[in-house]
This record gives structure tokens, sequence and C-alpha cells, in this order.
């Protein structure tokens, strides 16, 4: 069976992308699905949030850019069972540049992830904050994509430049991309400023929004530090719980499409 590949993707930097990365993928697992990460930004810091030592990372997801080895065999192990990672390295900074040469330059992470049978049932790529190379070719590999937003203004102004891109690989290089929702991120119910973003971001894409909202948590932002996601570092914080109701909203969401489409 084909794994799912779901990019997650703002071109914001500070929004919460990594960390629903990391959080959702765990979440997954803890669901008894099998997980893959792929670290796309050179930044790495889904790595070092899955406790990935930068010494560790001789080979990353450059090379399997590159086409020189295949995702199992750069895949690192986490401290959650059923969860794996694909680091990066700041080698990826000049994949830009070099990919830009190629002919199918947009192509190359989709053809390394072509696998028919793969013993994962979501991959999840997490993308740099930018809509550069790495980015269509993350989107171009995929089959949706996730937005995580974050309730501040001008969050819906940003996330039109971004659905843009999506429509523009959709009709050049991806025919089958769909956006797989938008989630709030760094929620606070008694900040008025959120709870209008809220409603404008439901009034603009309805169903689209994920009921499940991720909440300002301490504990959500300690976690990385740790080399684990909130879900292993604090169960109980309110964070860990959403991220947990967010895997099971996806989850079920994406079985409601597949019995739809029976």
């Amino acid at each position: 069976m084909k794994p799912k590949i779901i990019s997650i993707a703002n071109q914001k930097g500070g929004v919460g992308k990594t960390t629903t990365a990391i959080n959702l993928g765990a979440g997954l697992a803890m669901r008894g699905k099998r997980v893959l990460i792929i670290d796309l930004d050179p930044q790495g810091n889904a790595s070092t949030g899955l406790g990935i030592e930068r010494d560790a990372r001789q080979r990353s997801v450059y090379d399997l850019l590159l086409g020189s080895f295949a995702a199992s065999e750069l895949e690192h192990s986490t401290a959650v069972d059923g969860l794996s990672i694909i680091p990066a390295t700041m080698d990826l900074s000049s994949a830009d540049a070099e990919l830009m040469s190629s002919s199918r330059r947009v192509m190359h992470l989709r053809n390394a992830l072509r696998l028919r049978e793969a013993p994962y049932d979501y991959i999840l790529i997490d993308c740099p904050p930018s809509l550069n190379l790495l980015t269509v070719n993350a989107f171009v590999a995929a089959e949706t994509v996730l937005v995580p937003l974050q309730t501040e203004f001008f969050a819906l102004e940003g996330l039109s430049q971004l659905l843009l891109t999506v429509r523009e690989v959709r009709d050049t290089a991806n025919p089958d991309l769909r956006l797989e929702g938008v989630v709030l991120t760094m929620f606070d119910g008694r900040n008025n400023l959120c709870l209008q973003v809220e409603q404008d971001a439901r009034e603009n894409l309805g169903d689209l929004v994920f009921e499940t909202k991720i909440p300002r948590n301490v504990r959500v932002s300690e976690a990385p530090s740790s080399g684990m996601p909130v879900l292993n570092y604090d169960p109980t914080s309110r964070g860990a719980i959403a991220y947990r109701g967010l895997a099971a909203e996806l989850l079920l969401r994406n079985q409601m499409k597949e019995t739809a489409s029976v």
C-alpha cells in the first residue's frame, strides 16, 4: 500500500509548522500508524526536536534529493515507536542552487519517494519557511498540503499566497494535489484577535479548517529542547491533548474520504 504524503507548509516562520510535524507524526504513530517525517528545512529543527544529534546526520535528506540513497537507508528511529525521520543538515541550503540546473528540478523528491510498497502509512514533509524550490519539490511529491495557521493579524493574507502556490503546482506538475486542511495554532480563547481570526478562517475556508485548535502552551515550547514530542514530554499537557486530537481528527477525515470514494 502506498503511504499518504502530506506536506506541512507555511512560508511564514514561527507559526508552529515544525512543532505540528513532530507532534502530529507522534500522534499518528501512537494510534498505530507507521510514520516517516522528512525534514526539508535546512535549519533541521524537526531533527533536533526528535533527538537526532547533528553528529549522527552524516547522511540526510540532501542525499535523498540527489538520489544517492533510498529513504529506508536514511531514516533514523525516534523515541516514539512507529515514528522515524530523515534528518536535515545545512547542506540543504545549497540544494536550491544545485536543483535549479536540473531540467526536472521540481521532481527530485517525488522521484525519490515513488514507492509502490513502503513501510509507512504516512509521510509528513516539514517544509522550509519559504516558498522556494524545496517547498515546490514537497508539493509535487505530496498528495495534500496541511497548513498550520497562527491565529494572529495578517494570518489569512499570508495564506492566500501559499494557496496560490498550491494552485500553480496543481496546474503545472501535480494535478492531484489538494489541501488537507488548515490547523489553527498558538490559539488563546481569551484573546479577541484569536477568536476573530478563527471566525474569518472558518467563514472563508469552511470545513477545510480542522475543529481541533492547538493552544499556546509552554510545554509544547519546552519539549524540543528535550529531543522529544510534547506527547512524550508531558502527555497530560493541553498541547499534548490537542495534538492527539488533531491526529484523531485527521485519521477520521481520511477514513471518511476513503469510504465516500468506494
